[in-house]
């Protein structure tokens, strides 16, 4: 176990009452909004007076159906509090809508749950120009705690994330960029998590619950506002913590997270707290032969050279990433800086390693580029993790961050059963996730178990890249014949010209991708 999770002291933040890890917990991957989705509505309906629903969001939308025929958000959150169930909230308070975020709808879901007895506050205490991102509902059972369950990784109760593995679109969408279209494909992944790990999550939100600093910290003229609306910046009591529930599966779970250092400070981590970045350096530091990534973004110079020295050491370690083919965005402005950050990175890498990074980008069957949001990392089919942290500075310093990494006692029988050759032999949850992820890429029946080629790290990197380099030909072709199995295609990164990084690249590093570390951790290039 130390030898892949932050112990302790490589933790950094004692005045956390977070465990190190938690064992005996069973986390099951959700692939897609719908799954998560259906399985949010099936387990909240089930609640009674007395039980809690705690969540954390960067963005809620009221109206986001989670089910085809409903209910929606703010349906399903209000009838729980209606019923007695105690409803509480955090959600990121959000900059103007003008600069197309989510200033608005957050307010409407907060008020909303409110009127039916909940309580959702708007949370601003961040860094200026930061956000709350993490993804968080927490439920308690007081009465039965081997019902409790918690739902962590990258999906926001808001618009466009109710897709399927037929990447569709959800037919409530937000507006992206022209080339995803009007009901953009979405890609994303939730972990369900049962056993002491609940406990944990409801600490995760409880020290930001009761953190005595102002809701509007970071903008006087927000809480001036706010104070004129009547609105509610002062979070009430909690009930008591319920006891951790009882061991009930067979992995172990470590919460990493981000919080950066801001002031006045986090009661819970006045320096900030990047276990984030140390979680994934500590993992990706052991890596041998396959570190597996799903990313919206991958940039940033420094976390790329964390992958980077990884292939220089390991002659046999091979990286293979999943984003999106275009940002989010358009525009003259706004395309240059999200393009950028990810050419730099990508190079940093290929240099490294001409012929070990294998980057693609992902299609629906219709040819519309499938937005990759998941925010997954497999390290030698031993160590995974998902969580709301993209692979750039931002995640790792200035925004508030939650994963779970998941090691398995569970070993994984299939040859090799050690493919890094350390000892640690492949473990059942990381294996299967990657498994599960590369079967829908690569248009692989879920259930007939035909792996034989993507168990071997070899095997399967020269497995996918000849889907995708199949599939590049028939279009290059001109799409003559049948069009070949698979949906991942390589990943062609833009190359900007030299007056337009000489504005993007500065703009890149100060506005989307900054460093919220202190001072003296960024002198000494640490995390």
């Amino acid at each position: 176990m130390r030898d892949w999770f932050l112990t302790a002291p490589e933790r950094a933040n004692p005045a956390s009452d977070l465990p190190v890890w938690t064992s005996g917990n069973l986390a099951e991957p959700l692939i897609h909004g719908a799954a998560y989705f259906d399985r949010l509505v099936r387990e909240v309906e089930a609640m009674k007076a007395g039980d809690h629903l705690f969540f954390l969001d960067w963005r809620g939308d009221p109206d986001e159906r989670l089910r085809p025929d409903g209910p929606t958000v703010a349906q399903l959150f209000s009838r729980a509090a209606q019923r007695g169930v105690v409803v509480k909230g955090l959600i990121w308070r959000s900059h103007l809508d003008v600069l197309s975020y989510s200033h608005q709808e957050n307010r409407n879901l907060s008020e909303t749950v409110n009127a039916a007895g909940g309580e959702v506050l708007l949370d601003q205490r961040v860094r200026r120009g930061g956000s709350h991102h993490q993804k968080l509902v927490v439920l308690r059972h007081p009465d039965s705690p081997q019902r409790d369950v918690a739902f962590v990784g990258g999906i926001d109760l808001c618009h466009s994330r109710r897709d399927d593995d037929s990447h569709r679109g959800d037919p409530q969408a937000v507006v992206m960029s022209h080339h995803y279209g009007d009901r953009p494909p979405w890609h994303d992944v939730q972990l369900a998590v049962r056993g002491p790990v609940v406990g944990a999550l409801d600490t995760v939100f409880r020290e930001r619950w009761t953190d005595p600093m102002p809701l509007d910290s970071e903008n006087p003229l927000a809480y001036l506002r706010d104070r004129l609306r009547g609105a509610d910046l002062r979070p009430s009591r909690l009930p008591p913590q319920p006891a951790d529930p009882s061991p009930c599966g067979p992995h172990h779970v470590q919460a990493l997270r981000t919080y950066p250092a801001v002031r006045p400070r986090y009661s819970f981590a006045p320096r900030g707290e990047r276990t984030v970045a140390r979680g994934y350096t500590k993992a990706v530091q052991r890596a041998r032969r396959l570190v597996y990534l799903e990313d919206q973004y991958l940039w940033s110079t420094e976390v790329a050279d964390l992958f980077a020295r990884a292939l220089h050491d390991n002659p046999d370690l091979h990286l293979v990433a999943v984003v999106p083919r275009h940002p989010d965005v358009d525009g003259r402005l706004a395309l240059p800086p999200n393009t950028v950050g990810r050419e730099q990175a990508l190079a940093l890498c290929e240099k490294a390693a001409p012929n070990r990074v294998h980057v693609f980008d992902v299609e629906n069957h219709e040819g519309t580029p499938v937005y990759v949001h998941a925010k997954v990392c497999v390290v030698d089919d031993v160590w995974a993790s998902v969580g709301s942290d993209n692979f750039n500075r931002r995640s790792w310093t200035h925004d508030s961050e939650l994963s779970c990494a998941v090691l398995d006692d569970t070993r994984d029988d299939r040859s090799p059963v050690d493919p890094a050759g350390r000892g640690d032999g492949a473990r059942r949850f990381a294996r299967e996730l990657r498994l599960r992820l590369w079967r829908e890429h690569l248009d692989r029946d879920q259930a007939d178990g035909d792996d034989a080629d993507l168990i071997d790290p070899a095997d399967a990197v020269a497995t996918i890249t000849a889907s995708a380099e199949a599939l590049q030909r028939w279009y290059d072709g001109g799409r003559v014949g049948p069009r070949p199995p698979g949906r991942l295609r390589p990943h062609r990164a833009r190359r900007l010209p030299w007056w337009t990084r000489a504005w993007a690249l500065p703009a890149y590093r100060l506005v989307y991708d900054p460093d919220g570390r202190p001072l003296r951790a960024r002198r000494a290039g640490t995390w």
